[in-house]
C-alpha cells in the first residue's frame, strides 16, 4: 500500500468515526489499530505505546493542576481574586466587564484550565452583573472568552501538553504565555471601555479607595500568593513543573481547609471524583494518539508530507499561516487535547523544515486551541457558560463577537511577529 493511500485510510477512517459520534480517544484508536494490522504489526505495539506515552514524568502535571484548580474553585479562592478586582476598577463605567478580566487573569494563573475559569469567575459575577443592568448575551459572551486566558496564562495545561510531545521548555513557553496573557488582556479591557460607552453600561456607586483596596488585598493575599509561589518555584529552579503541580495541590488544600476553612474533608470526595474524570479522558486522548502519531513515522506519512510541502514552495510565513488556519478550522470539532496531540506529530517536522520555532508554534497551537473552545459546535466555554446563564448557544455566541475579534488580531500579532513569543523565552 502506497504512502498516500495509507494516508488517505488513516484520516478517512478517523472522520467516519468522528461523524459516527464516537469518541475522539476511539477514533483516534482505532484508526490507528487497523492501519497497524494492515501493515503487518501486532497489536501488543498498541498497548506498548499508550503505556510509554503516560509513563512520564512531565505527564503527572496534568492530573495536579486539574485537581489543585478544582479546589481553589470549589474552596472560595475565586472569590477573593473577584472582591479584590473589584476593589481597583469596579468604580469606573463598565468596571465590573474589567473585573471579569481581571479576575479570570489571576484564575488563569491557578487552574490553567479554560471551562474552569469561565465557571469559577462567570458563576459569580454573570448575576450581579445583570442585577445592575448589563446586556444578558453581551456578559455571558465576555465570560466566555475571558475564560479563555485559563490556558494562555501559566501554568497551563496545554502547554505542559504540548512542550512534553515536543521535548520544548516549559519554562520558557509559560514566559511568552506571559506577554500573550497581557495583550490580550490590554485588548479585552480596551474593548469592554469602548463598549460601556456605546451601550451606556451601569457605574458603580462605590467610588474607589485606597482603604478598601488594601483591606481586599489584605483579604485575598493568599490566593494571589498561589501564582507566585507555583511559577516562582519553576523558574528559579526550585522545582519542575509536575513539582509545582503538587505544591498547587498541598497549598490550595491548607488554604481551604485550615485558614479560609470553605472547605471540610468531606467536600473533597467529589473534588477528587471530578478531577479523577477529567484527568482520565486527557489522559486516554493522550495515549491513543500517541499511537497516531507513531503510525505517522514509521508509515513514512511524516516524510511524504514534508516532501510534498517542500516540493510546493511554500515559504515560512504561508506554512505558518497554513497551520494556524487548520488549527482553526480542527478548533471548531474537536476537542483542544484532542487537536493538539494529533496534529502536532504532523506540523512539526513541516514546521522545522521551514525554520518555524517550537515556542512559536506552542504559542500558536495554544492561542487557537483556545478559539476552538470558544466557537461552535464544541465550544467547552460556551457549555460551561451555559449551565450558570441558561442561555442558548447562538446568544452567547453573539455576545462573544467583538472579544473573538481582538482575539483574533493579537492571533494574527503572535503570528507574523514571533519576537513577541521568543523574546520572553
Amino acid at each position: 500500500m502506497s504512502t498516500g493511500t495509507l494516508a488517505l485510510l488513516l484520516f478517512g477512517l478517523f472522520v467516519v468515526l468522528l461523524v459516527c459520534k464516537v469518541p475522539v480517544s476511539f477514533c483516534l484508536g482505532i484508526a490507528s489499530t487497523v492501519c497497524l494490522v494492515i501493515l503487518g504489526y501486532p497489536l501488543t505495539v498498541v498497548g506498548q505505546k499508550i503505556f510509554n506515552a503516560l509513563n512520564s514524568f512531565s505527564i503527572m502535571a496534568i492530573p495536579l493542576f486539574i485537581l489543585g484548580g478544582n479546589i481553589m474553585s470549589e474552596g472560595g479562592i475565586s472569590k477573593r481574586l473577584i472582591e479584590f478586582c473589584e476593589s481597583l476598577v469596579g468604580s469606573i463605567r463598565g468596571g465590573l466587564a474589567i473585573v471579569v478580566i481581571l479576575a479570570c487573569a489571576f484564575f488563569a494563573a491557578l487552574s490553567g484550565s479554560g471551562p474552569a475559569t469561565v465557571v469559577a469567575i462567570g458563576s459569580m459575577m454573570y448575576p450581579e452583573m445583570v442585577k445592575r443592568g448589563y446586556p444578558k448575551h453581551q456578559v455571558a459572551g465576555l465570560v466566555s472568552v475571558a475564560g479563555g486566558l485559563g490556558p494562555i496564562i501559566p501554568p497551563s495545561i496545554i502547554m505542559v501538553v504540548y512542550c512534553t510531545m515536543t521535548q520544548t521548555n516549559i519554562a520558557s513557553l509559560f514566559s511568552s504565555g506571559f506577554a500573550v496573557g497581557g495583550l490580550l488582556i490590554v485588548a479585552m479591557c480596551a474593548v469592554s471601555f469602548v463598549m460601556s460607552r456605546k451601550y451606556q453600561w451601569p457605574v458603580c456607586e462605590e467610588r474607589f479607595s485606597f482603604r478598601r483596596a488594601a483591606a481586599s488585598f489584605k483579604h485575598s493575599i493568599l490566593a494571589l500568593l498561589m501564582p507566585i509561589i507555583v511559577l516562582g518555584g519553576i523558574y528559579s529552579g526550585l522545582f519542575t513543573a509536575t513539582e509545582a503541580g503538587a505544591v498547587s495541590v498541598f497549598y490550595s488544600l491548607a488554604v481551604a481547609l485550615f485558614v479560609y476553612r470553605t472547605l471540610s474533608l468531606k467536600d473533597l470526595v467529589p473534588i477528587f471524583k471530578t478531577s479523577a474524570v477529567s484527568c482520565s479522558v486527557i489522559l486516554f486522548i493522550m495515549g491513543t494518539s500517541t499511537v497516531f502519531s507513531w503510525l505517522f513515522t514509521v508509515s513514512g506519512i511524516s516524510g511524504w508530507i514534508i516532501e510534498t510541502v517542500t516540493n510546493a514552495g511554500l515559504g515560512y510565513y504561508p506554512i505558518l499561516l497554513l497551520i494556524t488556519l487548520i488549527l482553526l478550522v480542527f478548533g471548531f470539532f474537536l476537542e483542544g487535547i484532542a487537536t493538539v496531540t494529533m496534529l502536532i506529530p504532523l506540523f512539526l517536522p513541516v514546521a522545522t523544515a521551514v525554520g518555524i520555532d517550537p515556542l512559536h508554534l506552542g504559542m500558536i497551537v495554544t492561542m487557537t486551541n483556545v478559539m476552538g473552545c470558544m466557537t461552535p459546535p464544541v465550544a467547552n466555554n460556551i457549555f460551561a457558560c451555559s449551565t450558570f446563564t441558561g442561555l442558548p448557544m447562538g446568544e452567547i455566541s453573539k455576545g462573544e463577537l467583538p472579544y473573538l475579534g481582538c482575539f483574533f488580531a493579537v492571533l494574527m500579532i503572535v503570528v507574523f511577529c514571533p519576537q513577541i513569543v521568543t523574546f520572553f523565552a
